[in-house]
């Protein structure tokens, strides 16, 4: 399966009224991206609230994007959990709902050792039915999935690839020497993404493609194409919606922008609460440079 360019994690839009689904908003929220050119989607990742999903609402979330997708676009499922055990029977879970691959987060705050965390991705690619795209956030699990620890990953059956956040140029750097056409390398930091792309990733896995989808993609492209002032410029566009985005935590201030696009309620569950009004000046001044506000219809 072919992984390039912006791949979009999805956030999930949810009823303002009661937090049920909202997969109406969900369903036109896939068509925007797929039709602005997005290459693949993540479904109930950490931007889709994953961690705040029933069982049977990751399975119906998952479903729904295999069925609408249709096999259009590779469809990824946020299957990473605290323990082994438990994401095997996630990433299961995703497989008979429809997805395609799993992304798989190393597990957050058990902050086990590198060879736990080599274990741990061999034993969910070995048996959890999927290909494993391996998927590290220090930030936000509290351990680092290290260089040495990945090369010894990335050539066993079932391991696609890596989503890499740490935006460092040398972590960026030392994951390129394991690329294939077997095993891709995605940037997970937006606004180090064109940098990493440039130096030879095969495309980023992207919360700002969810307000951006076709920015987004024109800035991998144009960074597949050493198009280099073409890219600075493109980049340089996007650096307010890449502020925007971190004033608050992931995924609030993107699912307030995409209230204000028209795809659902900004409502999030507890502990995450809706954007500060603090920022809804800033927010809208960046949707109205880059043409986004309003841009379609059903806002709640």
């Amino acid at each position: 399966m072919n992984l390039s360019g912006s791949i979009c994690a999805l956030a999930t839009p949810f009823h303002g009224a009661n937090e049920a689904l909202d997969l109406d908003a969900f369903g036109r929220l896939i068509e925007f991206q797929i039709g602005a050119g997005t290459r693949g989607l993540v479904v109930a990742g950490s931007t889709g609230e994953g961690a705040a999903l029933e069982p049977e609402e990751f399975f119906e979330l998952v479903e729904f994007a295999a069925h609408a997708v249709a096999g259009r676009v590779p469809l990824l499922a946020g299957t990473g959990l605290q323990s082994t055990r438990k994401t095997i029977a996630q990433t299961r879970l995703a497989l008979r709902a429809g997805a395609d691959i799993a992304l798989v987060v190393a597990p957050a705050y058990v902050r086990p050792t590198q060879e736990g965390l080599y274990r741990h991705f061999g034993e969910v690619a070995a048996h959890g039915g999927l290909p494993v795209m391996l998927y590290n956030v220090p930030t936000r699990t509290a351990c680092d999935l290290l260089p040495e620890t990945v090369a010894r990953l990335h050539s066993q059956s079932g391991v696609v690839g890596i989503k890499e956040a740490r935006p460092e140029q040398e972590r960026i750097q030392a994951l390129l020497a394991l690329g294939s056409s077997e095993f891709s390398i995605f940037s997970g930091d937006d606004p180090s993404a064109a940098r990493s792309i440039r130096m030879g990733a095969d495309g980023v896995i992207s919360v700002a493609a969810n307000v951006a989808p076709a920015q987004m993609q024109a800035l991998c492209m144009l960074a597949a194409e050493g198009a280099d002032d073409a890219l600075t410029q493109a980049d340089k566009r996007l650096h307010d919606l890449y502020d925007l985005l971190g004033v608050e935590p992931n995924p609030i201030p993107a699912k307030w922008c995409l209230h204000r696009m028209g795809f659902g309620s900004d409502t999030l569950r507890l502990p995450l609460l809706s954007l500060a009004e603090a920022y809804h000046a800033q927010g809208g001044r960046v949707l109205a440079e880059l043409g986004l506000e309003m841009a379609h219809s059903s806002r709640e």
